[in-house]
């Protein structure tokens, strides 16, 4: 697949993910339940890497960053995430998610010794401009307390968590281990981590029981975890960090038209510019600059 149909597969599933996630809350521990969808996603990744018979054979430092990976991108990112929801309004964590590309940009020029792009940092403040203009209405309903004080805290953390993973992944693909086999192994570990986490947890450990949440656990797992997360880090390896960050940008529009059928989410003004901002900072960010933001050549 070449990136632009990456970068769609991500988007389309990722913003489609948000419904499902509802489905997960309340039923059980959050790290009970991404656990569980760990299990399954590392069941399917390896059932297939056992069929095609690809290589499992990897090398001891390989897999200490892949287990860096499972802890920092699949383990606690997704907890704090979690956790995050429970203190601040979705919006909100959309709009801090978008200053992920700002993070994976430092943390690629200071770990892999990676240029700053001028596109990219571009692009991405156009993108929270444009996540600003798309949720202004819900940031009416924010005032500040310690609950929020608290879930923002949270929140940066589960970023930096993120992109701290995000680059891990990017310094393993690039040096040649294959995707499907690195998420394997990645979220093999994150299972492991998550389970054993949830059994340290005090309180009883409840074992869901609800068809719906089983139901939003397979897409979870198969669509949310192995499809596109095998598609972002494709994105990784052959885009770059930071580059591939501006996903997190992009799907958040995908969950608002989603939205629009199930929960009611009326269109305005404003949210179709919001819209405009983010596809065109997309545009600056890949290096496809709109042609009426070019300059025009000099004449004579």
């Amino acid at each position: 697949m070449n990136n632009a149909t990456l970068f769609a597969l991500c988007c389309l599933i990722w913003g489609s993910t948000w419904i499902a996630i509802t489905y997960q809350i309340g039923h059980t521990s959050e790290t009970f339940a991404i656990a569980l969808r760990y299990l399954l996603a590392s069941a399917c990744l390896g059932a297939y890497c056992v069929i095609k018979r690809l290589p499992l054979k990897l090398p001891l430092h390989v897999h200490i960053k892949m287990a860096a990976v499972g802890l920092f991108l699949y383990s606690l990112n997704y907890t704090l995430l979690y956790m995050a929801q429970a203190h601040i309004i979705s919006a909100l964590l959309a709009l801090m998610s978008s200053c992920i590309i700002y993070i994976n940009v430092v943390l690629r020029r200071w770990w892999l010794k990676e240029p700053i792009r001028k596109e990219v940092v571009i692009g991405a403040t156009f993108g929270l401009l444009g996540i600003v203009c798309l949720f202004v209405p819900e940031f009416s309903k924010v005032s500040m307390d310690a609950a929020l004080a608290t879930g923002l805290a949270i929140a940066f953390v589960s970023l930096f968590c993120a992109s701290t993973g995000n680059v891990i992944s990017e310094r393993i693909l690039t040096s040649g281990t294959p995707v499907i086999q690195m998420n394997f192994y990645a979220m093999s570990y994150a299972m492991v981590l998550l389970f054993v986490t949830s059994l340290a947890m005090p309180g009883e450990l409840i074992i869901p029981s609800s068809v719906e949440f089983y139901l939003s656990l397979f897409y979870l797992a198969v669509f949310g975890s192995v499809f596109a997360f095998g598609a972002y880090m494709k994105l990784l390896k052959q885009m770059g960090a930071d580059k591939a960050a501006y996903v997190v940008l992009v799907y958040p529009m995908v969950a608002l038209v989603i939205s629009t059928f199930f929960e009611g989410y009326t269109w305005s003004v404003l949210s179709v510019t919001g819209v405009i901002i983010v596809l065109i900072g997309n545009a600056i960010a890949m290096g496809k600059v709109p042609r009426f933001m070019r300059r025009p050549p000099v004449t004579s």
